[in-house]
């Protein structure tokens, strides 16, 4: 599990950052890659990536807000160009289907795959999407239009078998530790009953990343950011501009790093940088963060994060 920023400014595109894209790799997992915003320009910056837009199978929108959804009917349009043809599901606030298929038939634009709309509303609060290895929460956030802010869990792994175990009780290999991973109880050769389920080690908990896109600081975040692994926070702006933050409805980083503590993440992310923001500044940035909330970092266009296991 990998996160890879692919627009890491708020607005407008920047000479050193572009407007809001960024993509969760789960090619290990379920090979696939999710996108969260669109921004324009966002299939340019997969290009210098190693994303391949066929393996993007979902995408979710935080808001409608040009900047985080002008480059969808262009990665859409390319999709069908380069070899795309299984269904994609698009996330997003009502309103984002009208936007995508008007968008298609003004430029006259025909997909070879099929896109499965799943709007959310003021009321959407909880699980939006389930399969067998990941869900997906969503809530609203408080940006002046509706902002959904996004909370993926990897479910459990299952525990490993404890083969060490097994030969220290002269238990043969083969089939029967196939049953014993399953869980059943095996009875051997010289009477003895072997219960599956003692001869399984923990489960390996699974990895949480929330997003959480543009928006004032809110009890949504903290509720979506609860123990995550990773939260990736907007961080428009700098403390000393507080009052211009909430105005505006967005956050500082300062404000995203008390959202972090009091979630008890492991890890801050801070996103969607004004272009004020360059060089030193945005040390400065980083620095009066860290202060609230130590492991903490602002990121830039094309860096990846790696997501590792907890460890036991």
């Amino acid at each position: 599990m990998q996160i890879e920023f692919l627009g890491t400014g708020a607005g407008s595109p920047g000479k050193f950052r572009n407007v809001s894209s960024l993509a969760l790799k789960l090619l290990d997992e379920i090979n696939s890659v999710w996108l969260f915003d669109v921004g324009e320009g966002t299939q340019h910056q997969i290009l210098r990536s190693t994303i391949r837009p066929r393996k993007i199978d979902k995408i979710f929108i935080s808001h409608l807000h040009g900047d985080h959804i002008f480059g969808l009917p262009g990665l859409l349009s390319s999709r069908s160009f380069q070899g795309g043809t299984e269904p994609l599901d698009i996330y997003g606030p009502k309103g984002i289907r009208e936007y995508v298929e008007v968008s298609l038939k003004i430029s006259a634009s025909h997909l070879t795959y099929k896109i499965r709309f799943h709007e959310l509303t003021s009321k959407t609060n909880g699980l939006i999407f389930k399969s067998d290895k990941f869900s997906v929460y969503a809530a609203p956030l408080d940006h002046g239009i509706l902002s959904i802010g996004y909370r993926i869990v990897e479910h459990d792994h299952p525990g490993e078998l404890m083969v060490d175990k097994l030969i220290k009780l002269h238990v043969p290999s083969g089939p029967i530790y196939g049953r014993l991973k399953a869980g059943e109880t095996v009875t051997l050769d010289d009477g003895r009953v072997i219960d599956g389920h003692q001869m399984i080690g923990p489960a390996q908990p699974g990895r949480i990343v929330t997003i959480i896109g543009d928006t004032r600081k809110t009890e949504n975040s903290v509720k979506l950011a609860q123990n995550a692994d990773v939260l990736v926070h907007e961080s428009t702006l700098s403390k000393s501009e507080a009052k211009l933050a909430r105005s505006h409805y967005h956050s500082t980083n300062v404000q995203a790093a008390q959202i972090a503590k009091k979630a008890h993440v492991k890890k801050l992310l801070l996103n969607h940088i004004s272009a004020r923001y360059t060089g030193k500044s945005v040390h400065e940035l980083e620095k009066q963060a860290r202060a609230v909330f130590p492991n903490t970092k602002v990121v830039k266009d094309f860096d990846v994060f790696d997501i590792p296991f907890h460890k036991f």
